[in-house]
């Protein structure tokens, strides 16, 4: 109950506070909210959390520090690294629908249980980026815009593309 107040709180006020480039302190308010409130992170100066950032129940919501975090993210579930760039418009999705028995509409069968991604330190997520359930994001890996991300990514390698592909090495 009293984690469901603190939430209706952050999306009531700190959600809708305005992009840091019109207002800096909005940034440090919601930063702070999120790590000293929410407790889904350490407080870091550094870090950065925009508008609009969606953090769904904050369950199975996990991020370090040095975090950049831009607009209209969608959180539903992960545990995120340091120094980690997340772009315009991502969504990060930890659950899904069953659709196993095709004798039952996929809106009567439920969803899968929690299986947040981990996005592991120094990753890039460009604008757009779709992360599926489960999946693993390497270290120091970059995910081009626009990808969906349907397959664990290697350490410093770049994908992009539907669904996500080797591109190049970054070594």
């Amino acid at each position: 109950m009293y984690q469901k107040l603190k939430l209706a709180i952050y999306y009531t006020i700190f959600y809708n506070l305005p992009h840091s480039r019109f207002l800096s302190f909005s940034n440090t308010l919601r930063v702070w909210y999120v790590s000293k409130v929410l407790k889904l992170m350490p407080y870091s100066k550094l870090s950065k959390i925009e508008h609009n950032v969606y953090l769904s129940t904050g369950k199975n919501i996990k991020m370090g520090h040095n975090c950049r975090i831009n607009e209209n993210v969608f959180i539903q579930g992960a545990y995120i690294g340091n120094n980690v760039l997340i772009a315009p418009n991502v969504s990060i999705l930890s659950v899904s629908h069953n659709h196993e028995n095709i004798e039952i509409p996929i809106v009567d069968q439920g969803d899968t249980l929690p299986n947040p991604p981990t996005i592991k330190d120094n990753v890039w997520l460009g604008r757009n980026v779709v992360v599926m359930p489960g999946i693993v994001i390497g270290e120091g890996a970059i995910v081009g815009a626009g990808a969906v991300v349907t397959k664990n990514v290697d350490p410093y390698i770049i994908v992009g593309g539907v669904p996500a592909k080797f591109i190049k090495n970054r070594k």
